[in-house]
C-alpha cells in the first residue's frame, strides 16, 4: 500500500525532481532564478524543457500548456502536443526551451479593460521559475504570467510577483538597517483556508439559479438550519468523507499541502485549510485547489459550490488569508524576538502593517470587493466592511505603553523604549480571537478575514504587499539617516502608532455603535463593490502603485472597468435568471395548486362538508401572487431600463440602488408563496432538501 510520503508531489516537476535530472549548473541557476529572481539564459531553459518533457511523457502526458490566471478570476489553459511531424510520416517528441519560456494565447478574448481591442488578437505568457510545473489530466502545465502585446499585465500573477518584489526591495532596506547583511531575501507567506458547501448533484441541476449564478436566488428557510451549533466540527458524513480523501489525493500529488479538513457552520458546509507558503505559490495552489474540488465533488455525484453567499440566512463561505513576512534565514518578522534590537525589528514591522492598513483600508476593501461577497460582510458568519486591525488586549497595551511614555504592566519599573528595553515577553497567543475583526494578528502572522471563497487570493495580497512595502519605504528613509538609531526608532513607532491607533479595534465588529464609532474615527464604510471602486484611482492609490511598480497607471484603469463590468454582467445574469424562474417555474406552479385548491373547494361544498382550510389557503395564495407579479413586473420594467445604459458606473449604481432591492422584493413574495404551496407543486428542491440532502 502506497502511503502519502510515497506519492506527495508525484505530479509536481519540484526541486527535487529537477536535482535528480538536471545537470549541477543548470540546476544551481534553476535555485538562483527561484531564490533570488536571476533570469535563465536560453542555454539553460532548453536543458530545463527538454527535462521536463521527458519526466511529463513518462508520466503519460502528451500536451502541455502555459496556466496561466486571467481577469475571469480563474485559470486558463491551451493545450499543445509535443508532437512534431518528420519528413518520413512520422514525429518525434519536441519542446524548446523557448516553448517552455513563452506561448501566445489570444489576449483579446479575455477581459482587458480596453488594454486589447477586439482586433488585436495577439498577447504572451511568460514562464514563472518560482511556481513549479505540474501535470493535471494528463496535460504538463506551466505556471505562467499573461501580458499583452504591449506589455500590460492581463493577469492576477504578474502584479502579485510585482508587489512580492516591492516587499523583498524594501524590506532588506530595513533588515540591513538592523545589521541582518546575512539576509539576502525576503518573502510573503499566505495560508489560505477555503470554505465551501457541497450538495447533490441531482437537486442541484434542478436549480437554474445554482447552475447559472453558483448561488439560490430564491429559497425560504427550512425549520432547522444552523441554529442548534450542532454541525461545526460535527462527525463528518461518510459520503463528505470519500469526497474529502479522494480530494486529499489529487491535492497531495500536485504537492499541495492541504492539512485540515472540518465540517464549517452551516449545514453541508465544509472548510480545508493549508500550511503556509509563498505568496504567489500559494495563490497558484488555492486556484487548483478550487477547481479539484468541483471535479472531484462531481465524482461523487456532489457539487461543490465556491459562491460567497449561496443559500441567504444562512453562514456565507470566506476564505481566511493568513499573511506573514519572513526572511531567506528562517526569521519570521512578525515574532517577538529574544533580544532588545529584535523587538524593535518586531515592533517597526508590526507598526508597519497597522500603517498600511489605516492609509489603504478602501484598497483593500476593493481587493475582496465582489458582487457575491457584498452579500455575505456584515453578516454573522463574516466580518464587516469596515476595515479594523485586532490585536488582542496584551499587544495592544505594549504599543499604549510605548505611545504614553510610561511602564508595561506591574513588573516594568522604567518607562520602555523600542530598542532599549526588553520588550516583556508574552506567548504568541494570548489573547481570544477576535472573529469579527477583517484584519487580526494571530501570534505571528495577520488573519486577512475578509475574503471570499470564490476569489483568486492574488489581488489582496498584491495591494497588502504593495502598502506595506510602501510604509517600509518610508521607514527606510527616515531610519537610514538617523544620527542616533535607537531613539529614531523608538520615536518613529510612538509617533506612527498615535497616528494610526483609529484603525485598531479589540471589540465587537457587529455591533451597531461600531459603525458609529468608526464614523467618528473616519474610517471607510463601503457595503458593495460600487462604494470601494469609486475609490481605486484616488491619487494616493495609483501613487502607490504606480510607485512600486505593481500596476501602470493604463493597468490600474483597465482594472477600474473590468471591476465594474463584471459587477454589472454578474447581476445582469442573476436578474435575467430570477426573472425566468419566477416567471416560467414559480408563478405557474403556484397558479396550479391555487386552481386545484379552487376545485377542491367546489367538490368539498357540493358534498356539504366545510373548505375553511382551502379558502383560506387560496386566499392567501391569491393575495401573495398578486404581490409577486406586481414585484415581477417591476424588475422587469428596471430589467429594461438597465439594458438601455451603457455606462458601467451609470449602470452599477443603478443596479445597487434600484435592482437589488427590486430583487429583494420579488425573492420575498415568493419565499412566501414556497411556505405556501404543497410540497408536490413546488418546482425545484427548496433549502432543506439541499442543506441535509447529503447524507
Amino acid at each position: 500500500m502506497r502511503t502519502v510520503e510515497d506519492f506527495f508531489g508525484e505530479n509536481v516537476f519540484n526541486e527535487s525532481v529537477m536535482k535528480s535530472r538536471l545537470p549541477k549548473e543548470v540546476f544551481k541557476a534553476v535555485k538562483e532564478a527561484i531564490d533570488h529572481g536571476k533570469r535563465l539564459t536560453p542555454e539553460n531553459a532548453t536543458v530545463i524543457a527538454n527535462e521536463m518533457k521527458q519526466w511529463a511523457i513518462e508520466k503519460g502526458a502528451t500536451h502541455y500548456t502555459h496556466w496561466f490566471q486571467p481577469l475571469t478570476g480563474i485559470t486558463a489553459e491551451k493545450h499543445d502536443s509535443f508532437i512534431a511531424p518528420q519528413d518520413d510520416g512520422k514525429v518525434i517528441m519536441h519542446f524548446s526551451g523557448k516553448e517552455l519560456i513563452q506561448g501566445e494565447p489570444d489576449a483579446s478574448s479575455f477581459p482587458s479593460g480596453g488594454i486589447r481591442a477586439t482586433f488585436e488578437a495577439r498577447g504572451y505568457t511568460a514562464w514563472d521559475p518560482t511556481s513549479f510545473a505540474f501535470i493535471k489530466d494528463g496535460v504538463l502545465c506551466i505556471p505562467t504570467a499573461f501580458c499583452s502585446y504591449t506589455g500590460e499585465a492581463l493577469d492576477k500573477k504578474t502584479p502579485l510577483l510585482r508587489s512580492m518584489e516591492a516587499i523583498n526591495k524594501q524590506a532588506l532596506r530595513i533588515m540591513k538597517i538592523f545589521g541582518k547583511d546575512d539576509v539576502t531575501s525576503i518573502r510573503t507567506t499566505v495560508g489560505p483556508e477555503q470554505e465551501y458547501f457541497l450538495i447533490d448533484k441531482k437537486m442541484y441541476d434542478q436549480r437554474k439559479d445554482l447552475i447559472y449564478t453558483g448561488r439560490t436566488l430564491f429559497g425560504a428557510l427550512p425549520p432547522k438550519g444552523q441554529q442548534m451549533e450542532d454541525h461545526y466540527f460535527g462527525v463528518i458524513k461518510p459520503r463528505v468523507q470519500a469526497f474529502m480523501k479522494d480530494l486529499n489525493e489529487e491535492l497531495w500529488k500536485l504537492g499541495i499541502l492541504a492539512t485540515t479538513e472540518h465540517n464549517e457552520v452551516a449545514p453541508a458546509q465544509h472548510e480545508l485549510a493549508p500550511i503556509f507558503t509563498t505568496t504567489n505559490i500559494a495563490a497558484d495552489h488555492n486556484q487548483l485547489t478550487m477547481e479539484i474540488m468541483q471535479k472531484v465533488a462531481r465524482k461523487h455525484d456532489l457539487v461543490c459550490l465556491l459562491h460567497e453567499k449561496p443559500f441567504e440566512g444562512v453562514n456565507g463561505s470566506g476564505k481566511h488569508n493568513n499573511w506573514s513576512i519572513s526572511t531567506d534565514t528562517g526569521i519570521n518578522l512578525l515574532d517577538p524576538g529574544e533580544t532588545p534590537r529584535d523587538n524593535a525589528q518586531f515592533l517597526l514591522f508590526l507598526t508597519a502593517v497597522i500603517k498600511a492598513v489605516d492609509e489603504y483600508q478602501d484598497l483593500l476593501r476593493l481587493s475582496v470587493a465582489s458582487a457575491g461577497n457584498d452579500h455575505r460582510l456584515g453578516a454573522n458568519e463574516a466580518p464587516p466592511a469596515i476595515i479594523s486591525v485586532f490585536l488582542g488586549s496584551e499587544l495592544t497595551e505594549v504599543l499604549e505603553s510605548i505611545v504614553e511614555d510610561r511602564p508595561y504592566g506591574s513588573k516594568e519599573k522604567e518607562i520602555m523604549k523600542v530598542g532599549v528595553h526588553v520588550l516583556p515577553r508574552f506567548p504568541k497567543d494570548t489573547t481570544d480571537r477576535n472573529r469579527t475583526s477583517p484584519f487580526a494578528f494571530t501570534g505571528n502572522k495577520f488573519e486577512f478575514r475578509m475574503l471570499g471563497s470564490a476569489a483568486s487570493i492574488a489581488m489582496a495580497n498584491t495591494i497588502l504587499n504593495a502598502a506595506v512595502a510602501e510604509v517600509l519605504s518610508q521607514f527606510a528613509d527616515r531610519l537610514e539617516g538617523a544620527s542616533d538609531f535607537d531613539e529614531e526608532i523608538h520615536a518613529l513607532v510612538k509617533e506612527e502608532i498615535t497616528a494610526h491607533k483609529r484603525i485598531l479595534f479589540n471589540g465587537n465588529g457587529y455591533d451597531d455603535s461600531w459603525v458609529a464609532e468608526a464614523e467618528k474615527r473616519g474610517l471607510s464604510n463601503y457595503k458593495t463593490l460600487p462604494d470601494a471602486v469609486k475609490h481605486y484611482l484616488d491619487a494616493k492609490n495609483v501613487e502607490l502603485l504606480t510607485k512600486h511598480h505593481v500596476y501602470s497607471e493604463t493597468e490600474m484603469r483597465s482594472r477600474h472597468e473590468i471591476f465594474l463590468e463584471k459587477y454589472c454582467k454578474l447581476l445582469n445574469i442573476e436578474y435575467e435568471t430570477m426573472s425566468v424562474m419566477a416567471k416560467q417555474d414559480i408563478l405557474p406552479s403556484v397558479s396550479a395548486y391555487a386552481s386545484d385548491l379552487a376545485s377542491g373547494i367546489a367538490v368539498i361544498e357540493s358534498a356539504g362538508g366545510s373548505a375553511d382550510f382551502e379558502k383560506e389557503t387560496f386566499a392567501e395564495i391569491s393575495a401573495e401572487m398578486g404581490e409577486a407579479n406586481k414585484a415581477l413586473k417591476a424588475l422587469n420594467a428596471l430589467i429594461k431600463e438597465c439594458d438601455a445604459i451603457d455606462d458601467y458606473e451609470v449602470l452599477a449604481d443603478k443596479i445597487k440602488d434600484d435592482m437589488i432591492p427590486a430583487m429583494d422584493d420579488l425573492r420575498a413574495h415568493c419565499d412566501k408563496l414556497e411556505l405556501m404551496t404543497a410540497a408536490e407543486y413546488w418546482p425545484f428542491p427548496t433549502y432543506g432538501e439541499l442543506l441535509f440532502g447529503v447524507r
